[in-house]
């Protein structure tokens, strides 16, 4: 039995134009004088995919696409989104079917508290989450849809894929020694970097730099300083308050040699010993202190001890095997289904 999901408008009697206009009439419903039906793009077993489907599905990719990409690529990007989209819609379909032929099933009831855990896990209300969902050009309709789908391969995955992956203890200490040790030769500094900037925020419009601006700077290095030497996580403190693009990181800011320092940084941190805190220099910009990994005597640098990260590291290398085995899992189903794009 066919199952068919609603059907919406869609042009493709157009008027004449150019190609454009009508590349983005075919894929947006940009309405122009038009007779308008809609049509099968794709058969999945006994189901089907209209060109109203694949519209609805991928509104929101469009939009930005047509927003942000080159005029001179905007086509060709917009014809391989499409594809993408019918690829996505195709898997979709594939797993609804694999869920009721196992007799995986998910209740409204169910979709509902999905929602609900989203909301509340969000802190937000549910009326800021449907205009959340508007802003982004996403119906609750398609979101719903999308997010069935997704518990269903959830539980697909459970079932079928979840019970084939082990993580052992090697396979985490490999990890650990390839991602969060760095062998530093003799000579060379291994650092990680706190800054303050007089000029985060500031309200003057002059080039000047006010005094208040670096006493207000000075002062917040201070207390971040005084966290470290308290033995906060020094990386934990840059992301919260450092205002350098390194705070991403951590404040890492990987090895250097004495010649590649500017001369505050050398200053601040060539009779440290591995483990130790500099005192806090002035730069053109702001403040900023160092924490030593490794001195110039070299040796392997621990970015994380491996006891705090070792779950985080399991975490991660069991997502990327799931990743893996779901693909294989979808390729397998893909290719007993019968598949017809048109």
């Amino acid at each position: 039995m066919k199952s068919q999901t609603k059907k919406a408008p869609w042009p493709i009697l157009i008027k004449p134009c150019c190609l454009s206009l009508l590349l983005l009439s075919m894929l947006f419903s940009v309405m122009v004088q038009a007779e308008v039906i809609d049509r099968v793009v794709a058969e999945v077993n006994d189901d089907i995919i209209t060109l109203s489907d694949v519209d609805e599905e991928g509104a929101t990719v469009y939009q930005k696409i047509i927003k942000d990409a080159p005029p001179e690529e905007r086509e060709s990007i917009l014809m391989q989104t499409q594809q993408e989209v019918l690829n996505g819609l195709i898997d979709k379909s594939l797993i609804t079917q694999e869920a009721a032929k196992q007799g995986v099933t998910v209740s409204d009831e169910e979709l509902d508290a999905a929602i609900e855990q989203i909301i509340a896990t969000n802190n937000i209300t549910r009326e800021v989450f449907l205009a959340q969902l508007q802003e982004d050009g996403l119906s609750e309709k398609v979101y719903r849809s999308n997010l069935r789908s997704q518990i269903y391969q959830n539980k697909l995955v459970s079932r079928e894929v979840r019970s084939k992956i082990i993580i052992t203890e090697d396979m985490i200490l490999d990890f650990y020694d390839t991602k969060y040790t760095s062998q530093v030769n003799e000579g060379s500094y291994y650092l990680l970097q706190i800054g303050t900037s007089w000029e985060k925020g500031k309200e003057n419009k002059s080039a000047e730099v006010l005094p208040e601006d670096r006493a207000e700077a000075l002062k917040k290095a201070e207390r971040i300083q005084k966290l470290a030497k308290s033995g906060q996580d020094f990386r934990d403190l840059a992301r919260r308050f450092s205002d350098l693009p390194s705070a991403r990181d951590g404040g890492d800011i990987g090895v250097f040699d004495e010649d590649e320092m500017a001369d505050y940084m050398k200053s601040a941190v060539k009779s440290l010993k591995a483990g130790e805190i500099s005192p806090i220099v002035e730069t053109p910009v702001g403040y900023q202190f160092f924490m030593v990994l490794s001195n110039k005597e070299g040796g392997i640098v621990m970015r994380a001890p491996y006891d705090t990260v070792k779950e985080e590291i399991r975490d991660r290398l069991f997502r990327e095997a799931m990743q893996k085995e779901f693909k294989d899992w979808i390729k397998g189903i893909r290719d007993r289904a019968y598949i017809r794009k048109l």
